[in-house]
């Protein structure tokens, strides 16, 4: 069983390596260098994801989370869609190889808040 100071050590690490993600890809697609900018960005994402899943989910399944975070994206950051998407799949794969290489040690389960799909 898992317990509660568990699970909010994993939430809390979760988002910390979501918003890692995020960090990295408006640094490399935008030029900027706000870590914090990006937690709030996972943040939001994550209460966007969960509501329009939510609401939409059943209907269309994973994609219109997936634009519903690439919007927030394009909602924080400059340069419209085409960096969002940028932003989106450079911190996607980056948070697949920080928690693929954090699994590997043991250190935590593959899945990060803040990130759809992993």
């Amino acid at each position: 069983m898992i317990s509660l100071t568990g699970s909010v050590v994993g939430f809390v690490v979760s988002l910390l390596i979501g918003a890692l993600g995020i960090y990295i890809g408006a640094r490399v697609v935008t030029g900027t260098d706000d870590y914090g900018y990006a937690l709030i960005t996972a943040i939001v994402g994550s209460i966007v994801g969960v509501i329009v899943a939510f609401l939409l989910g059943w209907l269309f399944g994973w994609i219109v989370v997936l634009v519903a975070w690439i919007w927030v994206i394009n909602f924080r950051y400059p340069g419209g869609w085409g960096n969002a998407i940028g932003i989106a799949l450079i911190g996607w794969l980056s948070v697949v190889a920080i928690t693929y290489a954090l699994a590997i040690m043991n250190v935590l389960t593959f899945e990060a808040l803040g990130i759809p799909g992993i």
